[in-house]
C-alpha cells in the first residue's frame, strides 16, 4: 500500500499545481479592416496625398480641413445629397463647394484624375468610416 501513496502524492500535487497557476490568456484578435477600407486607408496616406493636408485630429488643421467626422458632416452639407455624393464630389471637384474659411481652390483639383475608380471607391469607403 506504501507504493500507491507516492504516486498519489505526486499526483495531487500536480493537480494542486495546475489549479493554481494562472492560465495563459487567448491572444486578443487583431481587428481587420474591410480590404476595400483598408486600401483606402493606405490611399489616404499614399498615392491620393490626402494626409498631406487633411488632419484627422478634430479641429487640427494643417492646410485643409480636419476629416475627423467628415462622415457624419457630410451627410448635412448638400440638402438632398448623402455623406458618399458629397465627398465624391469634393474629391472630383474640389472648388464645387467651399467649407468656410478655406479658400476656393485650396485644394489640387487633379488628385481625383489621378484615381482609378476602384481607387476612389476605396478611398470613399474609408473616408465614410470617419464619423
Amino acid at each position: 500500500m506504501r507504493w500507491l501513496k507516492i504516486p498519489l502524492f505526486f499526483l495531487l500535487i500536480s493537480v494542486f499545481a495546475s489549479a493554481c497557476s494562472t492560465p495563459t490568456p487567448a491572444p486578443t484578435p487583431t481587428p481587420t479592416l474591410d480590404p476595400a477600407v483598408q486600401r483606402g486607408l493606405d490611399l489616404f496616406g499614399g498615392k491620393g496625398r490626402c494626409a498631406t493636408c487633411h488632419s484627422l485630429t478634430p479641429d487640427f488643421v494643417i492646410v485643409g480641413p480636419s476629416l475627423a467626422g467628415i462622415a457624419t458632416r457630410a451627410e448635412t452639407r448638400i440638402p438632398g445629397w448623402s455623406a458618399r455624393d458629397y465627398i465624391e464630389d469634393s474629391i472630383l471637384s474640389p472648388n464645387n463647394y467651399r467649407v468656410e474659411g478655406f479658400d476656393a481652390a485650396q485644394m489640387d483639383v487633379t488628385i481625383g484624375k489621378q484615381l482609378t475608380v476602384d481607387e476612389l471607391n476605396d478611398l470613399l469607403a474609408y473616408l465614410l468610416t470617419l464619423k
